[in-house]
């Protein structure tokens, strides 16, 4: 079974810094796009950042300048390296994958780590 393990949230002053990450276990083949999503509360989930397995990025324009996304794919591992927090950054952030095992390839997701960024 496929899992992806959220860490790294927590509570920031504005202007500060905090580092998400997120790894994958469990029986598969590959991965492919790796990327984080927000939730702000009475919000729809928005995209963050993606990084394909070549290295591509690509970011929301809410946050580009300020975050960066980056993966070790020897640890099967994404981070979201966020500077500059703003209190409209507060959410919970979610991991996804798009993960190919046997015969398919099929997108996961994290449960979710909150990030409060206070004014």
């Amino acid at each position: 079974q496929v899992q992806l393990v959220e860490s790294g949230g927590g509570t920031v002053q504005a202007g500060g810094s905090l580092r998400l990450s997120c790894a994958a276990s469990g029986a598969f083949r590959s991965i492919n796009t790796m990327g984080w999503h927000r939730q702000a509360p009475g919000k729809q989930r928005d995209l963050v950042a993606t990084v394909t397995s070549g290295g591509s990025t690509n970011y929301a324009d809410s946050v580009k300048g300020r975050f960066s996304i980056s993966r070790d794919n020897a640890k099967n591992t994404v981070y979201l390296q966020m500077n500059s927090l703003k209190s409209e950054d507060t959410a919970v952030y979610y991991c996804a994958a798009n993960i190919r095992q046997l015969f398919r390839a099929s997108d996961y997701w994290g449960q979710g780590t909150q990030v409060t960024v206070s004014s």
